[in-house]
């Protein structure tokens, strides 16, 4: 176990923060270097196991990243937006793979990620899973198969907690659509319709955001026309979907050259 890389995992009380520190810990690939959580969390200086439920682990909860940065090869974030670019510039200054599962940057933030990226590895994607990024390979070729005639609609729904919408995932399907259109999303995103909104828009990418209970995750791109309507699927029932993408992305990012990375590169597609 000494000679498997070493993984910090941002925002462990988190949902996805405690189901990474359950994949690494149940991988025979890598081991968890250490674990953050925000100033002030009530987390802070207590074993992690013991915050988790389960046996002590030996491995204290804080919320300073650098001694844990010191002894890691890789860095796992599913935090804020914000809290990812600050982690970014740390984790490159330590010449780690940073892995972002992070959704709803701006695109200002995602302009500050760049410098971190000129000297060491970010793998940034809206989703992790491999299905995902199969149905965004998927909706790129139907989108450059079709005209306008089929209007493109992604639907996405998940639990009351989410904060972001649309989701990253839905965004990179719309990202996916407008390539295989040729078009830029920003051009022809409809992200809201409410009160009398006219007819769509011709060529128009719509986007359709559902919030409850604990659902996971469930993407629908549905190209509609006259008398017909081809929907693409894709249905999370399981985060750790996530989190086992995650740490295939950050075992992949080890000995690449700096730069910044996709879950396409990471699975070959």
């Amino acid at each position: 176990m000494e000679n498997l890389p070493a993984i910090a995992i941002m925002g462990a009380s988190g949902r996805m923060g405690q189901m990474l520190i359950r994949t690494v810990e149940a991988s025979d690939k890598a081991t968890i270097s250490g674990v953050t959580e925000r100033p002030g969390h009530d987390w802070i200086g207590r074993d992690l196991g013991l915050c988790m439920g389960q046996a002590e682990t030996g491995i204290i909860v804080t919320d300073d990243p650098l001694p844990v940065f010191a002894k890691s090869r890789a860095v796992i974030d599913f935090t804020a937006p914000e809290a990812s670019v600050e982690t970014a510039a740390l984790a490159a200054q330590a010449r780690l793979v940073h892995v972002i599962g992070t959704t709803g940057f701006s695109a200002e933030q995602l302009e500050r990620l760049k410098p971190a990226a000129r000297h060491a590895v970010i793998v940034r994607a809206g989703n992790m899973s491999l299905g995902v990024n199969l149905l965004m390979q998927l909706t790129r070729k139907v989108a450059a198969a079709l005209d306008a005639d089929f209007d493109i609609e992604i639907v996405e729904t998940h639990h009351r907690h989410k904060v972001d919408a649309p989701s990253g995932t839905a965004l990179m399907l719309g990202e996916a659509a407008a390539a295989g259109r040729g078009v830029v999303l920003d051009e022809v995103a409809a992200r809201g319709r409410d009160g009398m909104t006219g007819a769509r828009r011709r060529g128009d990418i719509g986007f359709a955001a559902i919030r409850g209970g604990d659902i996971v995750g469930e993407h629908d791109v549905i190209f509609a026309a006259e008398g017909e309507r081809i929907v693409l699927r894709h249905i999370a029932t399981d985060r750790a979907i996530f989190a086992r993408g995650a740490l295939k992305a950050a075992l992949w990012g080890i000995g690449q050259k700096p730069g910044e990375y996709d879950m396409l590169d990471v699975l070959g597609l």
